[in-house]
């Protein structure tokens, strides 16, 4: 099943906690501190495999988590780094922040990666705290907490030629003629309910990656039919294939219809360089109006200097040609410019920031440092509750929660913790 949507939840892993530790050997009076750091935690990040073609992978698994980093260990030993989580997606995957909209990467190229949350680094043990004033300190840090977030994924199908036209112009039947592919191919609209892609051909040095696109209706940039799904896979294609049903009603209005959903749902669509085929030359009354549809083609100047062609997909009437133009035509557009990565920025503001509402009978503290710090103490040690204490007074939140009204006795919120103010 083709699978072109997915949303998941994701989780790097949490940095391992660092531990206090004291050297203890017999005839070694003095050892000092010897707690070990955290492990920083796995990575989540996305990897571009080539032989990927749709987002099937998870359709089922909607929970990724890497793993977390060991805890440190005595004799100043660091713990392991968790293991990072390589997802592996199809070339031409659009990567989306689900709850902001906020895009985060466009991954095309194979091999090509995007960190989209990272593990948190490991805590330090009490060895790092040692300094000429603390010679033994009985503190550490646990380790930073792990990123967590929704992510979507869009699948862009990236071939070279697209083929576009109204439902059931052909253009399954062109494609399955032109390639390997095996599309649904029936005497009905809406056959296709699914991009496909096929590889042709046409000889030892030239090979065309031919996608099929659903046929498109009025209204489809607005999403109606099966708009939205599929246009942004035309966005991926260098040139189009616009291919007329030669029984239609109108070929010359669903030509200028279809031009114009394409413009409508992005204008660099209404540049690229277009073929016009007139299909379904194997049936009589198609032939009949063939010398009408061209000459009103070209009076009404559709088609630039480009001479439409006739074709049967059946018969493979003229498919050579229409593959070899295409060719030619390719080899003259412009190479989609290359997405550079674009790093994971969440932060619009800074980390050091707070915010203090009033929560029942206590106080809420929210801000990324605050929060991260609450997480990171170690609070059975005293040592580890006065620096906590002194990066309050460092931020500011001591001060501002005396001007709010904060008493003695009040319960202040952090994060998960829940803690009484003492002034």
């Amino acid at each position: 099943m083709f699978i072109d949507q997915a949303i998941f939840h994701i989780r790097s892993g949490k940095g391992g906690d660092g531990v206090v530790h004291f050297r203890r050997e017999k005839y070694v009076p003095r050892g000092g501190p010897d707690g070990g750091n955290g492990g920083k935690g796995g990575d989540v990040v996305l990897e571009v495999m080539a032989t990927l073609n749709t987002l099937a992978q998870f359709r089922h698994k909607t929970r990724f988590e890497a793993e977390d980093g060991k805890n440190g260990g005595r004799s100043d030993m660091t713990g392991h780094s968790g293991k990072d989580l390589i997802i592996h997606v199809a070339p031409g995957t659009v990567v989306f922040d689900h709850l902001s909209g906020a895009v985060l990467g466009d991954l095309t190229n194979p091999g090509q990666q995007l960190v989209v949350a990272k593990g948190g680094h490991g805590g330090r043990g009490n060895a790092r705290f040692a300094n000429s004033r603390d010679q033994a300190p009985r503190h550490a840090e646990h380790g930073e907490p792990s990123q967590e977030l929704e992510i979507r994924l869009e699948l862009k199908l990236i071939a070279d030629v697209g083929i576009v036209g109204v439902p059931n112009a052909g253009k399954s039947t062109l494609l399955a003629a032109s390639t390997n592919a095996k599309p649904k191919i029936a005497p009905y609209p809406f056959t296709t309910l699914e991009p496909n892609l096929g590889m042709a051909v046409l000889d030892d040095e030239t090979t065309l990656v031919l996608a099929d696109i659903p046929g498109l209706i009025e209204g489809a940039h607005l999403g109606i039919g099966l708009g939205h799904d599929f246009l942004r896979h035309v966005q991926r294609t260098r040139v189009l294939i616009h291919l007329l049903d030669g029984l239609a009603e109108d070929p010359i209005s669903d030509y200028i219809q279809i031009n114009s959903e394409l413009a409508l749902f992005d204008p660099n669509l209404a540049g690229k360089p277009q073929i016009v085929a007139f299909n379904k030359m194997d049936i009589p009354e198609a032939q009949e109006r063939w010398p009408k549809i061209e000459s009103e083609l070209k009076r009404l100047g559709l088609v630039g200097e480009e001479q439409p062609l006739a074709i049967s997909a059946v018969t493979g009437l003229n498919l050579r040609k229409l593959l070899y133009r295409a060719a030619e035509r390719l080899k003259d557009s412009p190479p989609l410019e290359d997405i550079e990565l674009m790093p994971v920025y969440r932060l619009e503001s800074d980390p050091r920031q707070f915010s203090i509402q009033k929560e029942g009978d206590g106080w809420r503290v929210s801000g990324e440092a605050i929060e991260r710090a609450a997480a990171m103490t170690y609070w059975e040690f005293d040592d580890s509750i006065r620096r906590f204490q002194r990066i309050l007074q460092t931020l500011g939140i001591e001060d501002a929660l005396r001007k709010m009204g904060a008493q003695e006795g009040d319960t202040v919120y952090i994060g998960d913790f829940e803690l009484e103010w003492q002034d």
